[in-house]
């Protein structure tokens, strides 16, 4: 007959007196089970805890000692006690000098663990301790492996001028050494994602396209590698940075924050569609927490897209995906609560409740210590303020606080461009047209040097709004086509709605009779969409989410009777 085994039968048959190594091994075997596959953390605890202290006694019984300290100082973690598990990392790594697998692995693990706290000097200045050992004992591979991260870690704490010598530094270990080759090129997508995701955030989005173009290649090579069964000869060298299918949607994940902030939104939505549909495949068998950040960022960047092709309804339902998915995990939510809230802000704009719009950016600004983040959510904030056209003492100090001709408090070349657009708009309003004219010619030369499309076509049509109302028809018009033109292949709804209403009026002034009327129906559908979609947004139950500005996200919405905000701005 069967005979079901349970952890309880397990400890049944231990031996009243068994040897140490039977029962230190046997500990660590009931705490990892215990740990992996039931809730039931004290008495997982408990075994862990002896496992580790009998095996310290044990001479040459470094696989248990060392796998009970990495679970044990886990579980503490997951009962936040954080401050229990840092120590017994730190004796852990003192004692595991002569073991560099363990070394280097718990090394990562409290260098992780100080990343999470957000402590990340301390977390750098693990990486480099074993950066150094890896050298040592001549692991070059797991080197690179540390010293990634410390870049990764260092792009995150904006030390750039730490980050350019860590790089090349990377970059030539990286090409020089000679192993698995799925190691190696997991290697460089390592090294080229850092570099891609520092172009990014600096807004170089056409300085970037080289360095994008190898990391897709190189995620292409990897797809046609087999893994290696062979372990490595060195022990120091068992570490992979991620699977290779994470790094297929990694890949992806940059390129759509490239499409989106280039301007190129029907790419971004092709690579997103690509990148969801293999992590629900991946979610299916891995449970893994990053496969949920993955989905947040790439769901964060596809609800703006949406916002600017002119569909809200989409974009709030997906913003509601992103509250389902944060609700599961209170670590997800701390990280992107404030993005969450600035996507309402968004969204917000794009349906004209500009009260709510402004106190969702304000939660936003609140919860971010990001620098980049925080500028994009003032320069948005700043747009509300120039639309209510009553708040000017909250506009100037805000404009004063990301002035792009003084002190601009972030390196992003996106957004210092976006700044003199908001001075060029507030200027337009203010009817300072040689002003305003001054601040948009700066962003057509910014934008134009990194292909920021959205940022060109907005500027254009400015500038084709400013000539039209200084009588310059024939100025206004060679600004408005080119960004009616641009705004098309985008797409960009707002701008192309504002482009047809200002050439059905240019050409109503030049007695273009027939272009006129090409104009003006344009405008009628571009307002009929519009209009049907702010219907559709606004009727749905996850409008209520505008009025969430404080604690976790609500989990149920009431419906809507209908839409209640103007469409006063959009016609």
């Amino acid at each position: 007959p069967k005979v079901r085994l349970c952890v309880h039968c397990l400890q049944a048959v231990l031996p009243r007196k068994p040897p140490a190594r039977m029962e230190a091994r046997t500990h660590l075997q009931l705490g990892s089970v215990l740990y992996h596959h039931t809730r039931n953390g004290d008495q997982a605890r408990g075994h862990l805890e002896k496992a580790w202290l009998i095996s310290q006694q044990i001479p040459q019984f470094e696989d248990v000692k060392f796998e009970a300290a990495s679970l044990l100082s886990e579980l503490y973690c997951q009962e936040n006690s954080v401050d229990t598990a840092k120590p017994l990392l730190r004796k852990a790594i003192q004692i595991s000098q002569q073991t560099p697998y363990w070394h280097c692995r718990l090394l990562f693990q409290l260098a992780q663990l100080h990343t999470l706290e957000k402590d990340l000097v301390s977390a750098c200045d693990l990486l480099g301790v074993g950066a150094e050992y890896a050298r040592v004992v001549g692991s070059e591979y797991t080197r690179a492996l540390f010293l990634l991260s410390k870049g990764m870690l260092l792009l995150m704490e904006r030390k750039l001028q730490e980050v350019h010598p860590l790089l090349t530094l990377c970059g030539q270990i990286v090409e020089n050494w000679q192993g698995n080759p799925i190691q190696k090129e997991s290697l460089r997508v390592f090294f080229l994602v850092l570099q891609v995701t520092h172009y990014l955030d600096a807004g170089q989005v056409k300085s970037v396209k080289p360095c994008l173009k190898q990391l897709q290649q190189c995620i292409q090579t990897i797809s046609t590698l087999h893994d290696d069964e062979i372990l490595p000869s060195n022990p120091a060298d068992l570490f992979h940075w991620l699977p290779k299918e994470h790094m297929c949607v990694l890949v992806y994940l940059v390129t759509v924050m490239h499409s989106m902030q280039a301007g190129y939104l029907e790419k971004a939505q092709k690579y997103t569609d690509k990148a969801l549909m293999q992590l629900e495949k991946l979610k299916m068998l891995d449970c893994s927490p990053i496969l949920s950040s993955f989905q947040v960022i790439l769901l964060e960047h596809i609800i703006m897209c949406r916002l600017v092709t002119g569909h809200k309804a989409t974009a709030l339902q997906e913003i509601s995906q992103v509250c389902q998915l944060c609700q599961q995990s209170p670590r997800l939510f701390s990280n992107h609560a404030a993005q969450l809230h600035t996507l309402l802000g968004l969204y917000c704009i794009s349906v004209n409740c500009m009260d709510n719009a402004e106190a969702q950016f304000t939660t936003a600004l609140r919860l971010t210590t990001h620098q980049e983040l925080w500028a994009f959510i003032v320069t948005n904030l700043a747009s509300v303020y120039i639309r209510e056209g009553n708040r000017h003492q909250e506009l100037y100090s805000l404009l004063e606080r990301i002035n792009p001709d003084h002190n601009f408090p972030v390196s992003s070349h996106c957004l210092r461009a976006a700044a003199f657009y908001i001075r060029g708009l507030f200027s337009f309003f203010q009817g300072r047209y040689n002003e305003a004219k001054r601040f948009l010619r700066e962003t057509l030369k910014m934008s134009n040097a990194e292909d920021l499309n959205r940022l060109t076509a907005c500027s254009l049509v400015l500038l084709g709004h400013i000539f039209y109302v200084l009588g310059n028809h024939r100025e206004s018009n060679n600004m408005v086509v080119p960004a009616m033109q641009l705004a098309s292949k985008i797409p960009d709804m707002s701008v192309q709605l504002w482009s047809s209403a200002l050439l059905r009026d240019l050409n109503k002034a030049c007695g273009n009779a027939m272009d006129a009327h090409e104009a003006a129906q344009m405008h009628q559908n571009f307002s009929q969409q519009l209009l049907q979609d702010h219907i559709e947004a606004c009727s749905l139950p996850e409008h209520n989410l505008i009025t969430w500005t404080d604690g976790p996200p609500p989990v149920q919405f009431q419906a809507q009777n209908g839409p209640t905000t103007s469409l006063a701005s959009l016609l």
